[in-house]
């Protein structure tokens, strides 16, 4: 079995022949294709600013980031605004030599291949507009912040249909960002959410699946309140990486086979304490309880080991435990 088809049949509950892999460098059963960024000439020679013209604010810590610089913290200004198009051809340009390259590569031609968009809703509004206003538009029901978030969704569904058209089926994934929780609870009221977010998150699924792709979102914090109408939505995979904040048997009880869970061991208190025997009591009781006799389990990476205080050695005993505890494997 292909590493494609370990991890199509993960996601699809089609039973793995063992556990499939995101992450870890050669070990990964997963690649990538991006397309590029297209700048307006506002944000030209100007490295800490995006596509958006987010202006994002760095330290000497080796991260991405956050965004300090609000375009639109004033709506009104949303006419005047350099949309960025997703349709436009200059972000496409790599995308053929790309996925060659993958074909032509007897190491790489048999994986999962996703391609992927950065910040793809609800962060981008807040990027874009500022999170306490955004948080109060939401609340106060002004008609301009439906406007921008129609604008974002607008960007993303061009990019899936470029992407589609020039990719097809040699690509299996969308996978993207949208951080929806804290440690204790979600951002917004579970009502707000389906009335807002809800129906654009369906559109743009369901776009993504008429690519033929699985939808892969990764979202921090307590996202339990979210997980249900994610999967009404046709979300395939989340990715969460802090296990232990959402409650494994929680999580496992309400959602484990109606949902594929790409994780790891928690990277705020499992990994950074780099108790191995904890280590391994936690690997063990996410695939009880995540995983399903038919998959829905994928162990994902945090590449940025420094970033969660996690050594090296760390990591790689948990991929190493992980592989020697696969259940599918052993059956």
């Amino acid at each position: 079995m292909t590493p494609r088809e370990t991890v199509t049949r993960a996601v699809e509950f089609r039973r793995p022949e063992r556990l499939p892999i995101n992450g870890y460098g050669d070990s990964s059963d997963v690649v990538w294709v991006a397309h590029d960024e297209v700048k307006p000439p506002e944000a030209q020679g100007q490295p800490n600013v995006d596509q958006w013209l987010c202006r994002w604010g760095k330290t000497d810590a080796p991260n991405m980031g956050q965004v300090k610089g609000h375009p639109l913290e004033d709506l009104s200004k949303m006419k005047d605004h350099p949309w960025p198009d997703g349709a436009d051809p200059r972000r496409y340009v790599n995308v053929p030599k790309l996925l060659d390259d993958l074909a032509a590569d007897p190491v790489r031609r048999d994986k999962y291949v996703v391609t992927g968009i950065f910040m793809i809703l609800w962060e981008r509004m807040h990027s874009l507009h500022g999170f306490e206003n955004c948080m109060l538009n939401l609340m106060d029901g002004n008609p301009a912040i439906e406007e921008l978030a129609d604008h974002i969704l607008d960007f993303d569904l061009a990019v899936v249909r470029q992407m589609s058209r020039l990719a097809g089926s040699r690509i299996q994934g969308l996978s993207f960002t949208e951080d929806w929780g804290t440690e204790l609870d979600v951002h917004l009221s579970p009502d707000l959410f389906r009335r807002f977010f809800l129906p654009r998150y369906r559109k743009l699924f369901a776009a993504i699946h008429d690519a033929g792709w699985h939808v892969w979102m990764h979202s921090c914090g307590k996202i339990n309140k979210f997980l249900a109408p994610l999967i009404e939505a046709g979300c395939d995979v989340i990715n969460m990486q802090q296990p232990r904040t959402n409650g494994i048997e929680e999580v496992g009880r309400r959602f484990a086979g109606r949902l594929c869970f790409e994780t790891l061991c928690d990277i705020q208190k499992t990994l950074p304490a780099g108790n191995r025997r904890q280590i391994e009591a936690e690997a063990r009781q996410l695939m009880k309880c995540w995983g399903t006799p038919y998959g829905g389990f994928i162990l994902g990476d945090y590449g940025d080991h420094a970033a969660i205080g996690a050594e090296p050695e760390v990591k790689q005993y948990m991929l190493e435990t992980f592989r020697r505890i696969d259940p599918w494997r052993k059956r």
